[in-house]
């Protein structure tokens, strides 16, 4: 009855929406005023695209029942991550994770190769595992690099991550890996619920609405995903994906060489010495051989084999025709035996870049034919079966962004196994306890997510069903809120301060539309959430605006124009500040500014210059409501930790 009640909810609010939507983009926009009404309407518009997901999300919301016992031949390793944080933290999770019932081994993966947390761990008969030489010099890839090497130590049949803070409870794996059973999932992913936090959740650090409704909405279409802790992953999958991803990358890497040899070859042929005959010949015997290992691996021939062929042949061709041509040769080989070493620190997809715009630069010049086959030599060199540009050819976790999770469980859909969201309280964490840890940790999940839809939109991955690749893209569409809430703050303003409405129509002709929507759109959250506490994350969806608006703008700088983009750790102990640290929260606090003028001025218009009532009022009411949720803001930036004693701040 109630999934009856929601479907209804939501197939009103989607006529409603739509009905509200079409008509402010045909009858209701004020082009005199377009440069704030255009913006004002795609940011409605996109408010309804992000409830719309959220009511397909819910369609079909999966309430599990306990899974079965697990296999008693069943190995599982737990894996506690760690890089810089305090050593009693660690061992705190490390001890809650040995003592957990079911058989297993416990693993310390020290990032930070740390001498004092080796001991720790063999003094209390724990593993401990960190990088070895083999990464030196190479991109680490933050998490994933550390739990990717961890893989290649460890043996167990499934996997239990947990964060450093993440304190899991005994049962933890007895209720967990009875799901494991269908050999079909890959995934089961517990909440994350923290234990330090104050009354009121000051820095919204719980997350009820996503940690239940929305995580089981998305296990109703076989798509919740991993969130990086409290999971339980099947090795066998985890590396059936890390094999085939390393096949894919090699495949384009040697697809994208041959075809830039092959223009590199074509643009030789018009050099007056390849008329020469023993020239001509050379360019066409590698000519050929580009050809014929094409074809190779078209037919899924060995990519050793194929390569090792394909150089031994324009080895030979090169011999053949080395004192017919030196002219120019100086200045060409300077950019060609470039293409030989990665730039030191560079990562491997800037590399690859960096390879491609090199000899694409070449491949218009012209080359004599000699050049041309040591440029065609360098790109066939540049191709290496065992990867020397990373520590270890095979990488499960997608390394494609600085959080691990979604892309790995995205790939993992893609391949056809299944993921389990299991709603019960297993392993107790910390929240950050200031602000500045908060805004970091919520950056650095904006800019991860940002990043694997830039590289990875699931919109376009086919091998997932149309809702798991419309589930993918809800959770990256709610990052994009960051400019739609700009819009929604400018707006009261632009009016109160301007006199400027970007709604060219009458008062009741707008919330005849505008009412009935935002009332059921309310109603939906109401019945979707069973009662879960939704204000302080409607809160700080808009009120960390500019966190969402740098996240989408540095992931774009990193994935599109090659910026580095730094992986950050959420520090797991409170960062002492001196005073309260209002810089970080500039933005807000220039907005609310304005905010408050524009209410004063709006308030000066109707009680002195008679201004017409209805419309100023409503604008003020939304100034107002733009400051409640702001006002979230004062209590985090005022926020001196949690005290277990009182349940509350300090």
């Amino acid at each position: 009855m109630r999934l009856f009640l929601l479907r209804l909810i939501v197939v009103l609010t989607a006529i409603l929406g739509v009905n509200y939507i079409a008509w402010r983009w045909l009858f209701s926009l004020n082009w005199d005023a377009w440069w704030i009404a255009i913006p004002l309407i795609i940011a409605e518009t996109y408010s309804l695209i992000d409830v719309l997901l959220f009511g397909m999300t819910m369609w079909q919301a999966r309430t599990r029942l306990a899974p079965p016992p697990p296999a008693a031949s069943a190995t599982a390793d737990v894996l506690i991550t760690t890089y810089d944080e305090p050593i009693d933290l660690v061992m705190t999770t490390a001890m809650a994770a040995k003592a957990i019932r079911f058989p297993h081994k416990t693993w310390i993966l020290d990032d930070g190769a740390r001498a004092e947390m080796r001991e720790a761990a063999e003094s209390a008969g724990i593993g401990y595992i960190t990088r070895g030489d083999e990464w030196d010099g190479l991109p680490r890839h933050a998490k994933a690099g550390n739990v990717n090497n961890a893989l290649s130590m460890t043996d167990g049949e499934f996997i239990l991550i947990l964060d450093a803070d993440q304190i899991p409870r005994p049962e933890i794996l007895d209720n967990t890996l009875g799901y494991f059973t269908d050999d079909k999932v890959a995934l089961v992913q517990t909440p994350q619920v923290f234990s330090n936090v104050a009354t009121g959740d000051p820095l919204g650090s719980q997350a009820p609405l996503f940690y239940g409704p929305i995580q089981q909405g998305k296990d109703g279409w076989n798509a919740a995903f991993f969130c990086g802790s409290n999971a339980v992953l099947r090795r066998e999958a985890l590396m059936m994906l890390g094999v085939l991803g390393y096949v894919d990358e090699l495949d384009r890497s040697v697809t994208s060489s041959l075809r830039l040899a092959s223009r590199v070859v074509r643009k030789a042929r018009s050099h007056p010495s390849a008329a020469e005959p023993a020239v001509r010949a050379a360019l066409d015997e590698v000519a050929a051989a580009i050809t014929d290992a094409r074809g190779q691996l078209a037919r899924k021939e060995p990519f050793a084999e194929v390569t090792y062929a394909l150089h031994q042949r324009v080895d030979r061709a090169a011999e053949s025709i080395v004192a017919v041509d030196l002219a120019a040769m100086e200045e060409d080989l300077k950019e060609i035996y470039a293409l030989a070493a990665p730039v030191p620190g560079a990562t491997n997809l800037e590399y690859q870049i960096d390879l491609q715009n090199t000899v694409s630069a070449l491949a218009t010049k012209e080359l004599s034919p000699f050049n041309a086959l040591e440029a065609v030599q360098a790109v066939l060199r540049s191709i290496a079966i065992d990867r020397p540009d990373e520590a270890q050819p095979v990488m499960p976790l997608a390394t494609i962004s600085v959080t691990e999770d979604m892309a790995t469980s995205m790939r993992l859909h893609g391949l056809g196994w299944k993921s389990v969201y299991h709603h019960e309280l297993l392993a107790d964490g910390l929240a950050p306890e200031d602000v500045g840890s908060m805004l970091t940790q919520r950056l650095r999940w904006a800019q991860g997510t940002m990043q694997v839809l830039l590289r990875e939109n699931p919109l376009v991955q086919w091998g997932m069903t149309l809702p798991q690749r419309l589930m993918y893209f809800a959770t990256m569409w709610t990052y994009l809120s960051g400019y739609a809430a700009l819009v929604y703050f400018a707006a009261p303003i632009v009016f109160l301060v301007l006199g400027i409405l970007p709604v060219d129509t009458n008062a009741f002709d707008f919330f005849v539309r505008f009412v009935p929507f935002i009332l059921v759109n309310q109603l939906l959250f109401l019945v979707a959430g069973r009662g879960v506490p939704t204000w302080r994350g409607q809160q700080y969806s808009l009120a960390l605006f500019p966190v969402w608006i740098k996240a989408c703008t540095t992931a774009f700088q990193n994935v599109v124009l090659g910026t580095p983009l730094g992986f950050a750790v959420t520090p797991k102990t409170r960062q002492e500040t001196t005073g309260r640290p209002w810089h970080l929260i500039r933005p807000q606090l220039v907005v609310m500014v304005l905010l408050l003028l524009a209410i004063l001025i709006g308030l000066v218009r109707i009680f002195v210059n008679g201004a017409e009532p209805l419309g100023t009022g409503v604008n003020i009411f939304w100034a107002v409501f733009d400051l409640i949720i702001l006002s979230v803001l004062f209590r985090a930036v005022s926020y001196r930790g949690y005290s277990a004693r009182k349940g509350r701040h300090k």
